[in-house]
């Protein structure tokens, strides 16, 4: 789990890369990241950034209360 809420959005792009990197060179195939619920630039920032990863088979706000819409699932691809 990575928390974004201390990161600005321009900062958002690379930190994410990087980890789902890592995540994926040891074998974590979902990950969550935590961008907040606020006004909604950081958790847009993060599914452009996702969007655009083919390493990212797919993602999803988070469900219940452990975030809900503010915290995306990711699922890496193998």
């Amino acid at each position: 789990m990575l928390d974004l809420h201390t990161f600005r959005p321009s900062e958002v792009a690379d930190l994410v890369t990087e980890y789902l990197r890592a995540c994926r060179a040891r074998g974590f195939t979902t990950v969550e990241l935590i961008h907040g619920k606020g006004s909604g630039a950081l958790a847009r920032t993060v599914h452009a950034t996702l969007s655009r990863l083919d390493t990212v088979e797919s993602f999803e706000l988070g469900h219940g209360p452990r975030g809900g819409w503010g915290r995306t699932r990711v699922r890496l691809r193998n």
